[in-house]
């Protein structure tokens, strides 16, 4: 039997894409004959999808490392490089995705249900794909953009109609072995439960699941024993048993008491669940304190918990909640508590709203999916800009924004008309604009992205395009000192070093005629001594 598990942390990380190609097309006949880089591939994605025949997280907590494959670069005659091999991750029904601040990425309810938990990289854009009219052979490609890398929380919500509550050792696994197939472990020690436990029940024409969720304590829902560990797997049932101990030998508890602590708890749980990503209108369920709810009164086949069930029973019907009196050991009453059951979960169907899946009455819950890169309103400005204190440099203009961010990781900084293309789309993206209404003058420093990681460059405003600049492939005049000496300059700089190195004679002269030094090979015998 694996082991259940049913929280782990995964690190996941998407592939990353392939750089594009220069490449210029040659032939007979047709030496240069125009760009034919192809773009690089895609990396593939990290993707999580519910498989009916997974029942635990454990693969995850001996793997948590997980990497989809890379995109292969591009290549000339316009040959694209392969996309990454994506990596479908399988996980149980049930299973709940948060990032590491613990918010919701996606409720995978239904077979099939899938999410994209790390995106792969874009691939870069060869040279073929750069051309345009002004710039017929770009002499360079953009780089493929790193795979998204993030940490994501994996927990398991069990998916069941019912689910049995109450004190440990109340008799519930005793139930569910009784009700089901399922078998168990069952000790007359409390929290012999450490996992919760799923059974099926067939009552008349009815099919439906139970899950004995271990058992609860005053606290649980602050965490007090195995509370928040397993209060998860209630969330979303559709009806609630209390099992109550009619044979507990315990002092100051009775079944009355242990109703009312296990209602405190889950009434407790439920403002979380408001709080969080279970939110009713959200997710469309009832809420957890407004489900039905049944009390079982367990173990009367013991004499003195048959006259104590006899004690309690009109307080409970009092409180307007069905009961019944059984006995999990002897098989006492279980017919008529299992229909029972079966009718409440027939109801909770069919008001369940309706979601048009495959996945039949389950809920399913829509998977959050992140926007697609580079979007935007036409109102959103590409940047913002604002001026900020760097530990080295000082005084700097931070630009933030995805587009200018996702340019710089695309830009070879290697190859100048790279360099000249990222600033011709700042330019047209208005950033340079932004820098100057932010206050930012020739000179000034510039911090493209975060303050670590970020790229860091003197800015010189954009006076003419690119395009109009542009000299052999792989330079940009911009980024160039091309200024031709005039004749006179040349004269005059040549003047100048005849006169320094006159001037140079004229001392060493000097220097001789006063004694200061003479010839190395003169030696006036005072040495020989």
């Amino acid at each position: 039997m694996p082991t259940f598990i049913d929280r782990v942390v995964l690190h996941v990380s998407g592939g990353d894409g392939g750089d594009g190609c220069t490449s210029i097309h040659r032939e007979k006949y047709k030496p240069l004959a125009g760009p034919d880089g192809g773009d690089g591939g895609h990396g593939g994605d990290v993707v999580l999808v519910v498989d009916p025949r997974v029942t635990t997280l454990l693969t995850y907590r001996r793997s948590p490392h997980q990497s989809a494959g890379n995109g292969t670069p591009g290549m000339g005659g316009w040959r694209r490089g392969s996309r990454g091999e994506d990596l479908v991750l399988p996980v149980p029904e049930g299973t709940v995705v948060k990032d590491s601040d613990g918010r919701l990425i996606a409720d995978l309810v239904g077979e099939g249900t899938s999410a994209v938990v790390a995106a792969g990289g874009a691939g870069g854009r060869g040279n073929f794909s750069l051309a345009s009219s002004r710039r017929r052979a770009p002499g360079f490609h953009l780089l493929g953009e790193p795979g998204q890398v993030r940490d994501v929380v994996l927990e398991l919500k069990t998916i069941a109609d019912v689910a049995l509550v109450g004190y440990p050792s109340a008799g519930k696994s005793s139930l569910v072995a009784a009700l089901s197939a399922a078998r168990p472990k069952i000790a007359d020690y409390p929290f012999t439960t450490l996992a919760p436990n799923l059974g099926v029940v067939e009552a008349g024409e009815t099919r439906y699941t139970i899950a004995d969720v271990p058992g609860l304590i005053p606290g649980a829902s602050r965490g007090k024993g195995l509370g928040l560990e397993f209060l998860r797997h209630i969330e979303r049932c559709a009806v609630i048993v209390h099992v109550l101990d009619c044979a507990t030998l315990e002092p100051g508890r009775d079944p009355l008491s242990d109703l009312d602590v296990i209602e405190i708890e889950l009434a407790a749980y439920a403002v979380r669940l408001a709080q969080g990503e279970d939110d009713p209108a959200l997710t469309g369920r009832v809420p957890l304190m407004e489900r039905p709810r049944v009390v079982v009164l367990n173990k009367i086949d013991v004499p003195e918990a048959a006259e104590l069930a006899d004690f309690v029973r009109s307080d409970v019907e009092a409180r307007g909640l069905p009961l019944f009196e059984i006995s999990a050991v002897a098989h006492t009453g279980l017919r008529a508590l299992s229909f029972a059951l079966a009718e409440l979960v027939v109801q909770a169907r069919s008001t369940a709203p309706a979601t048009g899946d495959a996945a039949g009455d389950e809920e399913h819950r829509p998977v959050i999916r992140p926007a697609a890169i580079g979007r935007r309103g036409k109102e959103e400005p590409l940047a913002a800009v604002r001026l900020l204190h760097h530990p080295r440099e000082g005084e700097v203009y931070q630009v933030r924004g995805d587009k200018p961010e996702r340019w710089v990781r695309q830009t070879d900084f290697t190859n100048d008309e790279a360099v000249g293309y990222l600033a011709d789309r700042l330019a047209a993206g208005g950033v340079e604009d932004d820098l100057v209404a932010a206050g930012a003058h020739a000179g000034d420093t510039v911090l493209i992205g975060q303050m670590d990681g970020g790229v860091l460059f003197t800015w010189e405003p954009s006076m003419t395009t690119g395009a109009e600049l542009l000299g052999a492939r792989g330079t940009d005049a911009r980024l160039e000192n091309s200024h031709r000496r005039t004749n006179v300059e040349r004269r005059a700089q040549y003047h100048a070093r005849m006169d320094a190195k006159e001037a140079a004679r004229q001392e060493l002269r000097d220097e001789a005629a006063e004694g200061i030094w003479t010839d190395a090979g003169y030696s006036d015998g005072e040495d020989d001594l």
